[in-house]
């Protein structure tokens, strides 16, 4: 009955399970896997059906009482052990980052941009381009109280020439996860980026056509003229087309589990507006929205009791949304490479209305608003999702 099975596994076999450190996965939107990876990633089924095959046999052989080679005596241990084994063998499959590749479509952070920052790295981790302002932060957080609440740091590590910060990934735990990227504070840019821009403050044809291609009237009647604008207008413009300046969050973009993205927010402004995007990326899910507003309104309390947070400006910063169709749902902060500590001595409220000067970034001024428009969501669920 059982011919056409292997009598035992080819030896080669035993080693294509793990693959070549030395090649990478593809991630984001480049071309796709080479034949070498493709060829990788199929010897790890191999070795996993050849198992299975085995295993099977083996347990049904054990029952005869019949007599077996070596090798299907060692298959009989592992049948012995079967929960630990399948576990282990379980493992080697889901954390290959060649399986990895093909079960997410983007890495987690690209999911605002910056294609090319980020590579595949190994057991469950990304590789971000090293950056010594964001190396300091995550150093820092490490021993902070927000640690549960930001990718686990491993240090730096050089790939290809290339210098990179080594973290979690943070989708490894979900299956078909669908991601939201929220930009947090009143605004996107360093006062020294403002200060700099106003020293060359050259028009910009450029930035007049990103100006006009969002909102047609937004400049003034000299920029139309001129078909151009500085760069400090263009900074503080970009800021009040979105709820930025008047939520102190906008969202960057969403992925759906099925990998289709939307970075379309750009003029995502109001309450109303912010709320139907979340209603959209949630489904009307009222045990993630529950799950979500849980888990900000512990960041919050974490965050006022933080000695990083209070010594620190937080640009550019996002919270990472994310959930499954299991309904597992976390928020992270992430993205720290414009996150500046102060001069001793100097706090933020992270509340107080931005002033040039006084470095207030409208962290907790943001969160607030997130988990207003949240908690408004789960008292108030739209029919639909009852």
């Amino acid at each position: 009955m059982h011919s056409h099975l292997p009598a035992a596994i080819p030896e080669q076999a035993l080693y294509w399970w793990c693959p070549d450190p030395a090649a990478e996965s593809t991630l984001g939107d480049g071309p796709g896997p080479s034949s070498q990876q493709l060829n990788q990633h199929c010897s790890v089924f191999f070795f996993f059906f050849y198992t299975t095959v085995l295993v099977m046999k083996a347990d049904k052989d054990c029952a005869r009482n019949t007599t077996h080679s070596t090798f299907t005596r060692s298959v009989l241990c592992l049948s012995s052990i079967q929960h630990k084994s399948w576990k282990k063998i379980k493992n080697i499959v889901h954390w290959s980052p060649f399986v990895m590749s093909f079960k997410k479509k983007y890495p987690w952070i690209q999911l605002a941009g910056h294609a090319g920052s980020f590579k595949a790295g190994a057991n469950g981790r990304i590789l971000k381009k090293h950056c010594d302002c964001e190396q300091r932060c995550l150093d820092w957080l490490m021993k902070d109280v927000l640690r549960p609440y930001v990718p686990a740091y491993h240090g730096d590590v050089e790939k290809d020439g290339e210098k990179y910060n080594q973290m979690d990934d943070l989708l490894s735990e979900f299956d078909l996860p669908c991601v939201m990227d929220c930009k947090m504070g009143v605004r996107t840019y360093l006062e020294e980026e403002l200060t700099k821009a106003r020293r060359n403050s050259s028009l910009r044809k450029d930035m007049y056509q990103k100006m006009v291609e969002v909102e047609p009237l937004a400049p003034t009647p000299e920029e139309q003229e001129q078909q151009a604008v500085t760069k400090p207008r263009y900074m503080q413009w970009r800021e009040t087309i979105s709820s930025t300046a008047t939520l102190g969050f906008r969202i960057e973009g969403i992925k759906k589990e099925d990998g289709t993205v939307n970075r379309d927010f750009k003029k995502t402004r109001s309450m109303e507006q912010v709320t139907e995007a979340f209603n959209d990326f949630v489904k009307g899910n009222q045990n993630i929205l529950n799950c979500y507003l849980h888990r900000l309104k512990d960041i919050r309390d974490t965050l006022e009791i933080s000695t990083f947070f209070k010594t620190h400006e937080v640009i550019g910063s996002s919270l990472l949304f994310v959930h499954d169709k299991r309904e597992q749902a976390k928020v992270w902060m992430i993205d720290f490479g414009k996150t500046t500590p102060l001069p001793e001595g100097q706090v933020l409220s992270h509340r107080a209305t931005w002033e040039e000067g006084n470095r207030e970034d409208g962290y907790l001024y943001g969160l607030d608003h997130l988990i207003d428009i949240l908690t408004h969501m789960v008292v108030t669920p739209k029919p639909d999702s009852l």
